[in-house]
């Protein structure tokens, strides 16, 4: 690779006798990782049916390498939510937060959703996932992972965190930042990372991880985890960070995680030699498999109380969506519905109130009323189970029918009149509509395969 003689010799100053080492591991292929979804399949469950050469991330425990010639994303199973493709190294930061079910959980710059996905699984469908991208652009890949997944008790949001301020005031106990970097860690995968690293200082970035983080603290609670995160090597956006950040937070600490597998300490000698960032995790490309990755966790211990609002009264859906799962559903569905724009949502227990906040979704789509009657959600297929459904169309991963579906086609194939669930080996695709010899796609355009 051509890399800038001035990232060179920063990487020799911050490496010293491993610099060689590192530098040959720009010889070595991308390293490429998926990671199974819990909330669609178990791990045990997965391995039975996957169609791939898989070896164990160590430090994520539903996390998978595959081989430089596989091609994951054109399997149906990820059509069907079943996995996230993921670069190994950004596994960790979701696995420290140590996400549990029923927690309120921040994740404050998603986009594209890899660790949001990650946080919405341990959630297993209680407590409430905020995700949040600046640049409204960015929130429709957050999205659609996001339903893809088949998350339900997730809000995506498109704002900057002074509105979540004045919302949700102490209100997270989990914290996930992911911060914009130079993205040093991303040269071997992306090599067009390099003319962007050139154009912008590291400085830049810096500026804007520091702004981020002297808000943070508004909108945690007084027993909460924040994680901060980078795909770059650059101490500047590391170590000296989360040095400020302590310096200036006297309520927060770091958290020990066991260097095991090839993490390794954060360096002190770049921090003014504050032995707290040594607990940090640098994960470096020639000390394991993974484009690297800078982790820090951070325990927060005040008494600052959390502020959840008090449930509004429930809210009944209308008589066509009641009609809807009569007709078609084999299970009740339950939950805080609210009407949004003529479309029906589920959302999670206890939401703040984000009044003056760009909300993109409000919890489970389940669909959009038009005129008397309820048309589902493809948001609504991917939440539910092919045992939920009372007609499904059931095709194995190998049926060419399988990718007519998905790219939007009408399917002939004989079965009972009306919304039909679409699934591939038992796990839902989206939703047709029978009529006569004929299954109606409404598979959504924007999801098509390409």
């Amino acid at each position: 690779m051509n890399l800038p003689k001035i990232y060179l010799d920063k990487m020799k100053e911050l490496l010293k006798d491993e610099y060689d080492e590192f530098m040959n591991s720009y010889n070595d292929g991308k390293i490429q990782g998926l990671r199974v979804n819990t909330l669609k399949i178990s791990v045990e469950e997965f391995l039975k049916i996957n169609p791939f050469k898989l070896t164990k991330v160590p430090w994520c425990e539903t996390g998978f390498y595959y081989e430089e010639n596989e091609r994951p994303a054109k399997h149906a199973y990820y059509h069907a939510g079943l996995y996230y493709i993921q670069e190994p190294s950004a596994m960790l930061p979701a696995e420290v937060l140590h996400v549990e079910s029923g927690d309120r959980v921040l994740d404050l710059c998603a986009a594209p959703g890899g660790k949001t996905t990650q946080i919405g699984a341990k959630l297993k469908g209680e407590g409430i996932l905020i995700t949040n991208d600046i640049k409204h652009s960015r929130t429709k890949a957050l999205l659609k992972n996001v339903e893809l997944c088949g998350i339900k008790n997730a809000i995506v949001i498109n704002g900057v965190i002074e509105d979540l301020n004045r919302s949700c005031r102490h209100f997270f106990n989990k914290v996930l930042i992911d911060a914009p970097c130079s993205g040093e860690g991303m040269f071997r995968k992306d090599p067009s990372m390099v003319k962007s690293w050139e154009r912008t200082p590291t400085s830049e970035y810096s500026n804007i991880q520091k702004d981020i983080l002297s808000q943070v603290d508004e909108v945690m609670s007084g027993d909460s985890r924040l994680v901060y995160s980078t795909c770059t090597f650059s101490p500047d956006e590391n170590e000296e960070i989360i040095h400020g950040f302590l310096e200036e937070n006297i309520d927060y600490d770091t958290v020990e995680i066991p260097k095991d597998n090839g993490l390794m300490d954060g360096l002190s000698e770049f921090a003014h030699g504050d032995k707290r960032v040594e607990k940090c995790i640098r994960l470096w490309p020639h000390k394991l498999k993974g484009e690297g990755h800078f982790v820090a966790v951070l325990k927060k211990d005040s008494d600052e109380l959390s502020k959840i609002k008090n449930k509004d009264k429930k809210h009944k859906p209308l008589e066509s969506f009641s009609k809807f799962v009569e007709d078609n559903l084999n299970c009740q569905i339950h939950g805080e519905f609210r009407e949004i724009n003529e479309n029906l949502y589920i959302v999670p227990d206890n939401m703040p109130n984000l009044a003056g906040i760009r909300v993109v979704r409000s919890g489970w789509l389940l669909g959009k009323y038009k005129k008397n009657r309820f048309e589902p959600s493809q948001a609504f297929a991917m939440g539910l189970t092919w045992k939920d459904a009372k007609r499904v169309v059931n095709f194995s991963s190998d049926d060419p029918n399988v990718i007519k579906y998905l790219k939007g086609e009408t399917i002939n194939v004989e079965s009972e009149k009306g919304w039909t669930l679409v699934c591939v080996d038992n796990y839902p695709l989206g939703w047709a509509k029978q009529m006569g010899n004929t299954l109606k796609n409404y598979y959504p355009a924007p999801w098509r395969w390409m």
